[in-house]
C-alpha cells in the first residue's frame, strides 16, 4: 500500500499495533479499538475485556513514562493529506521550527502530511518532536521526523496525552481526526477540565465557514455561548499563533488566576 509515508518506507502492508509492527500477512484486518467498542460477536467479550483494562492501564503507564520530563510542549494537528507542496504544508513545518525556537517542544500524531511537515520543521530545528501514532488499518507507522515517538493502540489513551502534555493547541486545516481533537479541546475548556489552554486555528480561508456557523447557528440558537467562540483564536500568521501560546504559557508560570489543569483527585 503507498502512502505519502512511501517517500520514507517500503510500500508493501505494513501496521503499527501499539508496539508491535505487522508486515505483509500478518497485518490484520481490524483494530484494537474496534474490538473492543464493536459490540456485535459473541458473548466472549465478558471474560475477556478484564484483561484489556491492563491493557489499557499499560498505555497510560508507558505514554506518562516517555512524555513526563517533555517540558512545555504544543500540540499541532492538521491533515495527512497535507500534500508536500502545498502552502499549508510549508505553514505547519513553519509552525514547528517556530515554536521550537519560543521554547516548546512540538507533539502531533507522527501522521504523514501537516503532521510530517511539523515534525520535521521542530526536528530540523534542534527541538524535540514528538509523535504519538495509533492503529490504524490504513497507517504504516510514524514519520521519520519523529524523534520520540509513542504507538497506542486506543483513541482515548492517545488523546489523553495531548491534553495531559501540550500548553495548547495549533490546529491546521485538517479532517475529521483533526475535527475530533479541535472539539475535545473545546469541550474541555468549556467544562473546566482545562483552563489557560490556547487554541488556535491557522488558515482563515479554511476555518471561517466553520467559525460562522457556529456563531450564526449553533450559537444564535442557543445551543453554546457566544463567549465559547472566543476560546480559539483564527488567523493566517504563524508568529501570532506562537505569541499566543508564550503570552499563555507565561501567564500560567506566573500563577495569574486558574492554573492550566489540575492533576489533583
Amino acid at each position: 500500500m503507498t502512502t505519502e509515508r512511501g517517500q520514507d518506507q517500503p510500500t508493501e502492508r505494513m501496521k503499527y499495533k501499539g508496539p508491535e509492527l505487522m508486515r505483509r500477512s500478518q497485518v490484520d484486518g481490524s483494530t484494537t479499538d474496534q474490538r473492543l467498542l464493536d459490540t456485535r460477536g459473541p458473548s466472549d467479550w465478558v471474560h475477556t475485556d478484564p484483561w484489556r483494562v491492563m491493557r489499557i492501564q499499560s498505555e497510560f503507564v508507558e505514554g506518562f513514562g516517555a512524555l513526563a520530563e517533555l517540558g512545555p510542549a504544543i500540540g499541532v494537528f492538521g491533515s495527512a493529506r497535507t500534500a508536500p507542496d502545498h502552502p499549508y504544508y510549508a505553514m505547519a513545518e513553519e509552525v514547528g521550527a517556530k515554536l521550537v525556537q519560543a521554547g516548546f517542544a512540538v507533539i502531533t500524531g507522527g501522521g504523514p502530511g501537516a503532521m510530517k511537515a511539523a515534525n520535521k520543521g521542530a526536528s530540523e530545528a534542534g527541538g524535540v518532536s514528538v509523535g504519538l501514532g495509533i492503529e490504524l488499518p490504513f497507517e504504516t507507522g510514524l514519520n521519520r521526523w519523529v524523534d520520540k515517538g509513542i504507538n497506542f493502540r486506543y483513541f482515548f489513551a492517545r488523546k489523553t496525552m495531548f491534553v495531559k502534555y501540550a500548553q495548547g493547541f495549533v490546529v491546521l486545516p485538517g479532517g475529521l481526526g483533526t475535527f475530533d481533537e479541535l472539539f475535545e479541546a473545546l469541550t474541555l475548556r468549556q467544562t473546566g477540565k482545562i483552563t489557560q489552554f490556547p487554541i488556535v486555528l491557522l488558515g482563515t480561508s479554511y476555518w471561517s465557514g466553520l467559525l460562522d456557523w457556529l456563531r450564526d447557528t449553533v450559537a444564535a440558537e442557543g445551543k453554546i455561548s457566544p463567549a465559547d467562540l472566543d476560546m480559539m483564536t483564527l488567523t493566517d500568521d504563524v508568529d501570532e499563533a506562537v505569541r499566543i501560546m508564550v503570552e499563555a504559557t507565561d501567564h500560567d508560570l506566573a500563577g495569574d488566576g486558574v492554573g492550566r489543569r489540575d492533576d489533583g483527585e
